[in-house]
């Protein structure tokens, strides 16, 4: 099955039509869109209507996903150097599926354009995210970006540091990423809601992940700003040192090979 059908199926079976942007009208729903999602401040909105416009006009990609007329989903990325698009900023409707029916767009219109691979970045300690981007995209982080954006006042990211993981896909590969990992000793664990950092030999080791990491900054901050410190120094610090990120386990923890 080639790319552009599996980009086709996945909208089918979201219930969706996605295609690119063009009116203001339209980009006024992406801007609606993302602002139910993420609730920002006024000052810290994922992107501002007038940069999606230009980015739509200077050949980036702004693309959105319909039902009807009803805008459901939206990504924005930007060219970037080396035949790469960044994505800046991909929002959707949960349990749809059509956050990954974007993404399988977005790549065949990369394809088209004979990009070679999308980056984007993502919270580590947020568990769907990770496994969606390497598990089901097959992406793999490549640089651990402390405070990346700086402060962010949003109803998502408030009172967190804003820690991403840099995500590269490279489009020649198939999407789809390694699943049943085999199981290997934990340079990072939990204890109940809090991170224990732990020795471990080998060359594959695992990272875990808080279970809820949105409800944790709600409910215990402390817990939450000790496992943005922990990841931040334990996964951190194994990229920093060479070690790739190859898989995502479906308990939560990242894996990883310092080999």
């Amino acid at each position: 099955m080639t790319g552009e059908d599996l980009a086709a199926e996945a909208a089918a079976r979201g219930g969706v039509v996605i295609r690119e942007l063009r009116e203001t009208a339209e980009f006024q729903q992406a801007f609606t869109l993302f602002d139910d999602i993420w609730h920002p401040e006024p000052s810290n909105v994922p992107v501002p209507l007038e940069l999606m416009i230009a980015f739509s006009h200077a050949g980036g990609y702004v693309a959105g996903a319909f039902v009807g007329d009803s805008l459901v989903g939206a990504s924005v990325g930007f060219l970037a150097a080396d035949r790469t698009l960044h994505s800046h900023v991909t929002g959707a409707m949960l349990g749809r599926g059509v956050g990954y029916a974007l993404k399988l767009h977005q790549r065949t219109w990369c394809l088209r354009r004979g990009l070679e691979r999308i980056t984007w970045t993502f919270d580590p300690l947020v568990r769907r995210n990770a496994r969606f981007n390497l598990v089901k995209l097959g992406a793999r982080p490549e640089a651990y970006l402390e405070s990346f954006y700086g402060p962010m006042a949003d109803a998502i990211n408030e009172g967190d540091d804003s820690d991403r993981l840099l995500a590269v896909w490279h489009l020649a590969e198939p999407p789809g990423g390694e699943r049943g990992v085999p199981p290997h000793p934990r340079v990072l664990g939990t204890a109940g809601e809090r991170p224990v950092v732990a020795p471990a030999i080998g060359p594959m080791v695992l990272v875990a992940t808080p279970r809820d990491i949105e409800t944790l900054r709600r409910e215990d901050p402390e817990a939450a700003r000790a496992w943005r410190l922990a990841v931040r120094e334990v996964l951190g610090g194994l990229l920093a040192q060479g070690a790739r990120v190859t898989g995502f386990t479906d308990t939560g923890d990242y894996v990883v090979n310092r080999g």
